[in-house]
């Protein structure tokens, strides 16, 4: 960012300014229409939105809106709280990127889930997969291929990434892939 720039911009240029506005808009409607928002530092810690302070994955009043979070100065990104009673499930398959080349164990699962919402995970080795569906408590599977899976529907935060591919902007129902997983 040049030496002059203000104190408080939060983009080096106006095209920076276009991409990141632009990166906010690759979200779910579904998702963007819920005050479950944070902000997250670059270390992953939920940020409150309005002020910066730690925000919690179980407490609402540290949650916005989209766009109060997008519009944020603070952290480094965006967060999603998955909480009870919208739903909403993700998958993350961790470690299953390398160089952009997808593991087998991974494209197994992309495979069997309905076109829905996948975004790479904030460190760019991962995938999130969200969708919808009911977990009666999140679950961590350790397979023996390598396989490193998280399932998520409540009392977590899920760091943004970025969209993969040309992901659809919509979530699929996910009960037939968390069954099977489960």
């Amino acid at each position: 960012m040049p030496v002059l720039a203000r104190a408080h911009a939060i983009t080096c240029s106006p095209r920076c300014r276009q991409r990141r506005s632009r990166a906010h808009r690759a979200v779910p409607a579904e998702l963007r229409g819920r005050d479950r928002w944070v902000r997250r530092s670059a270390d992953k810690v939920p940020l409150r939105a309005g002020t910066g302070r730690p925000a919690s994955s179980t407490d609402p009043a540290t949650w916005a809106s989209h766009t109060e979070a997008a519009h944020s100065p603070h952290g480094t990104g965006l967060g999603y709280v998955l909480a009870d009673g919208d739903g909403t499930v993700v998958l993350d398959l961790d470690h299953c990127l390398d160089g952009g080349r997808l593991a087998p164990w991974a494209a197994e699962i992309l495979a069997a889930c309905p076109l829905t919402y996948t975004e790479v995970s904030p460190s760019g080795t991962g995938l999130h997969i969200w969708g919808r569906g009911r977990l009666t408590r999140g679950r961590r599977i350790r397979r023996d291929d390598g396989a490193a899976i998280e399932a998520y529907s409540t009392g977590r935060y899920i760091a943004l990434g970025h969209r993969y591919h040309q992901a659809p902007l919509h979530l699929a129902d996910l009960t037939e892939v968390l069954d099977a997983l489960l």
